[in-house]
């Protein structure tokens, strides 16, 4: 288990070092434009609201520091992500055409363990219950779609929606999710931080219902 926990901080800090070199030689002012962020030039150097599941995070350059403004805290693996979406963001406008994670690559291989840390989980905890699970989205920000039984859309980043899609099911059949994306998803995630992302998702809005 230590080795387990070693190797994961240590990846940590491989990924936040090699964000920040690719930052470093990024013009932030255009990312900000790309990635549909706030820009601002200080005495003390540049800074880059981003939004983050309806929260704005404060970026601030050469640092590279993020922090939520409203003062909370942000686990590590969530200030990377948002690093990653600043840096990788192209600005390229949404197809409005909707895939699934098989579609992306490495998806195929990788759709079991995705669908096990999100997909599953959101569907025991509510396929059953989709108003619960419209009630506990609303707190991501998000928006109903006409998809499915019950639709919603979470904006995870401005330029990077998910797409939540529910069946409900009856008496002979059991519930279904399903979570989509839009075909520019890599111009702003990759693969990786896309599986991030909806795993967050989904145990946010798992936390929020036993909040209810």
């Amino acid at each position: 288990m230590a080795a387990d926990k070693n190797r994961s901080v240590y990846n940590l800090d491989v990924a936040y070092t090699q964000v920040r070199e690719r930052l470093a030689a990024a013009d932030i002012e255009e990312q900000c434009r790309r990635s549909g962020s706030e820009y601002e030039r200080l005495d003390s150097g540049e800074t880059a609201t981003v939004y983050y599941l309806n929260r704005p995070c404060l970026v601030t350059f050469p640092e590279c520091k993020v922090s939520p403004v409203d003062s909370s805290e942000l686990p590590f693996r969530e200030q990377i992500l948002i690093l990653h979406y600043l840096a990788t963001a192209k600005g390229t406008a949404a197809t409005g055409k909707l895939i699934p994670f098989r579609d992306l690559p490495g998806g195929v291989v990788y759709y079991p363990t995705f669908s096990k840390r999100t997909m599953e989980p959101l569907t025991r905890f509510f396929g059953r219950e989709p108003e619960l699970l419209k009630k506990v989205c609303q707190r991501l920000g998000a928006q109903p779609s006409d998809m499915g039984d019950t639709g919603i859309v979470i904006n995870a980043f401005p330029r990077v929606p998910i797409t939540m899609v529910l069946w409900h099911g009856d008496e002979e059949l059991s519930p279904q999710l399903n979570l989509l994306f839009d075909a520019n998803i890599l111009d702003y995630l990759e693969t990786e931080d896309v599986t991030v992302v909806c795993e967050i998702i989904t145990w946010k809005l798992v936390g929020f219902s036993r909040e209810v």
